[in-house]
C-alpha cells in the first residue's frame, strides 16, 4: 500500500525541522517551533501555512454556472466575477459530501477548492453531473435564472483536476497584507478578459474579502484570494507546483521583519476552531444535513433543482453548539456531553483556546438542550466538567 503523498514544499519542511502526520492521504507538517507560538503569531503577525494538499477543480465551459447551481447547494450562478463563495456538495439524501470554496475567474471559468480527503468523492460528484447533465437542463431551462440561460446547446462544462500540478499557500493575520505588499518580483496585473483590452492593474488593499484576482509572481501565474482558515485576515495564493518553494522562501523573508513564521496543522486546528469554523470528519460528514450544522443559510432551497433539494435532517437530530468551560481542562472530539445524568451529545472539536484562555469546543447535542446559556457538562476523562453552551464563534478579529 502506498505511503501519504507530500506536498512540493516538503523538503522546505523538513529543512525547517517540522513534524509530520497523515492528514488526508498527505504528509504534512503538524508544527515547526510550538502550538502555541505558531497560533499566536498568526493571531497577532502572521503565519505561513503550506495546504497544497487541498483540492483544486477547475470548472469551465458550457453552461458552467448552471451546472454548478446543480452540483452544489449554493446559487453559484449569482457569484460575480472575481468573487468567491462558500458551498456545499450534497447527496441526494442532503448529507453533506464536502465543504468547498468557489471562485469565479471568469464568466464561464471557476475554480473549486475540496478537501483533501474529499477528493474522488467531489470528483464522483461532478462525474455524475456531467453524465445527467442531458437530464437536468429540461429542468434548468423551465425558467432558468442562471447565467447560462440565453445560450442553446447541452454541453456538460468540463472539469479538470489541477492538484498534482499546483501548490497553495496562505498568508494568515493582521500583517497579511503589508507581507505580500513586501514580496519582491510581484506583479499585480489581471491579463485582458478580451483581445485588445488593456491589462488590469489592481491593489492588494482594493481585494475585498471572498475576492481573488490573478497576478504573476516572476515568471508564474499566481491567484490571490482573500481566503483563509483562521479568522484572520489574509490571503491564500495558488501557482503551478514549480514555483512553490521560491515563493515559500520569498514570503518567509519578506515577512521576517514583521514577525512571519511558517505554521502546521495544529496552529490552524485551534485558529479555525475559535473561529467557528467546521472541519470535514468532526462537524461535518456524509451523515450530516447542512442545518444541523448551522449552515441551512448556505442552501438556495429556492433552485429549479439541486443534488439534496427538498431533503431535510430528523427534526429530533443534533445541532451543533459552541461550549466554553472554565479551568484548564478542555473537552476533546469523541467526549461525551451531559444534561444532568443524560447524555445529549457529543464534542467534535475542543481545545483550550490559545486566545481566550480558557476551554472552547464544538458539539453536536439534542435540539431541547441547544439554546445559548443551557448548563451542561462534559464528560472529561471521568470527570464532570460545566459547560455552557455558547453562539459560534468563539473568537471575532478586530476590523
Amino acid at each position: 500500500m502506498p505511503g501519504p503523498r507530500t506536498t512540493p514544499l516538503h523538503d522546505r519542511h523538513e529543512a525547517l525541522g517540522a513534524s509530520f502526520t497523515d492528514f488526508g492521504g498527505w504528509l504534512m507538517p503538524v508544527r515547526y517551533s510550538s502550538d502555541l507560538a505558531e497560533h499566536h503569531a498568526v493571531r497577532q503577525s502572521a503565519g505561513l501555512f503550506d495546504i497544497s494538499h487541498m483540492t483544486e477543480f477547475w470548472v469551465h465551459g458550457g453552461r458552467a454556472a448552471d451546472f454548478l447551481d446543480y452540483v452544489l447547494a449554493g446559487r453559484i450562478s449569482a457569484v460575480p466575477i472575481g468573487k468567491a463563495k462558500y458551498s456545499l456538495v450534497l447527496a441526494e439524501d442532503g448529507g453533506i459530501v464536502d465543504d468547498v470554496i468557489v471562485y469565479r475567474t471568469g464568466e464561464e471559468y471557476f475554480l473549486v477548492i475540496a478537501n483533501a480527503g474529499n477528493r474522488d468523492a467531489v470528483a464522483g460528484a461532478f462525474a455524475d453531473a456531467q453524465a445527467a447533465w442531458p437530464r437536468i437542463l429540461p429542468f434548468l431551462d423551465g425558467p432558468v435564472d442562471g447565467t447560462w440561460a440565453g445560450i442553446p446547446g447541452a454541453e456538460a462544462p468540463h472539469v479538470e483536476d489541477l492538484t498534482d500540478q499546483t501548490a497553495l499557500i496562505a498568508v494568515q493575520g493582521p500583517r497579511a497584507c503589508d507581507i505580500l505588499a513586501a514580496l519582491p518580483d510581484l506583479d499585480l496585473t489581471e491579463p485582458a478578459r478580451r483581445a485588445g483590452e488593456p491589462r488590469l492593474p489592481w491593489e492588494l488593499a482594493d481585494l475585498p474579502s471572498y475576492a481573488g484576482r490573478a497576478a504573476r509572481w516572476r515568471d508564474a501565474d499566481l491567484f490571490i484570494a482573500r481566503t483563509g482558515y483562521t479568522g484572520e485576515d489574509g490571503f491564500e495564493l495558488l501557482l503551478p507546483a514549480a514555483g512553490a518553494a521560491g515563493l515559500w522562501d520569498a514570503l518567509l523573508a519578506a515577512g521576517e521583519s514583521v514577525g512571519l513564521v511558517p505554521a502546521g496543522l495544529a496552529a490552524r486546528d485551534t485558529l479555525r476552531l475559535e473561529a467557528g469554523m467546521p472541519l470535514y470528519g468532526h462537524e461535518l460528514e456524509r451523515s450530516i444535513h447542512p442545518a444541523q450544522a448551522g449552515l441551512g443559510r448556505v442552501v438556495a432551497a429556492d433552485k429549479a433543482d439541486f443534488v439534496g433539494k427538498g431533503a431535510a435532517p430528523d427534526p429530533d437530530a443534533p445541532v451543533l453548539v459552541g461550549l466554553v468551560s472554565e479551568g484548564r481542562r478542555a473537552g476533546r472530539a469523541g467526549y461525551a456531553v451531559y444534561d444532568g445524568d443524560t447524555r445529549v451529545g457529543e464534542v467534535t472539536s475542543g481545545a483550550l483556546s490559545p486566545t481566550l484562555g480558557h476551554p472552547i469546543a464544538m458539539a453536536f447535542v439534542a435540539p431541547p438542550v441547544a439554546a445559548s446559556g443551557t448548563e451542561l457538562t462534559l464528560d472529561v476523562r471521568g470527570t464532570r466538567i460545566p459547560a455552557t453552551v455558547t453562539a459560534l464563534p468563539f473568537y471575532r478579529r478586530k476590523q
